[in-house]
């Protein structure tokens, strides 16, 4: 069982820049895949990145390569979201979720646990 709790949600002006943090309880964090998805309202929740256990390998959505950065910090259960260059179309909930599985999958429906999520505004 792992309990995710997000942070570092917020208001932002377009082109700036914001960090996430997902905070995981239990002393097996590093063994999860961790993922970053986002649900704008009316739309689906979609896959935005996602970090193997080691931290060594990183997959983004083609929407955020190049703005968007996941890293982790196993000692600290902790994986982070650095958000630069944001869009007003990043506006979402973004939630954290851990998959048991060491392969990296960009459904929703592959990850075992969640996140409460935390709200990212960007305004143009």
């Amino acid at each position: 069982q792992v309990q995710l709790v997000e942070s570092g949600g917020g208001l932002v002006q377009a082109g700036g820049s914001l960090s996430l943090s997902c905070a995981a309880s239990g002393r097996t964090f590093s063994t999860y895949t961790m993922g970053w998805f986002r649900q704008a309202p009316g739309k689906e929740r979609e896959f935005v990145g996602a970090i193997r256990r080691s931290g060594g390998s990183t997959h983004y959505a083609d929407s955020v390569k190049g703005r968007f950065t996941i890293s982790r910090d196993n000692a600290k259960n902790t994986v982070y979201l650095q958000m630069n260059s944001l869009k007003p179309e990043d506006t979402a909930v973004y939630y954290c979720a851990a998959r048991r599985s060491l392969l990296v999958v960009v459904t929703p429906g592959g990850y075992d646990y969640w996140g409460q999520g935390t709200q990212v505004t960007v305004s143009s």
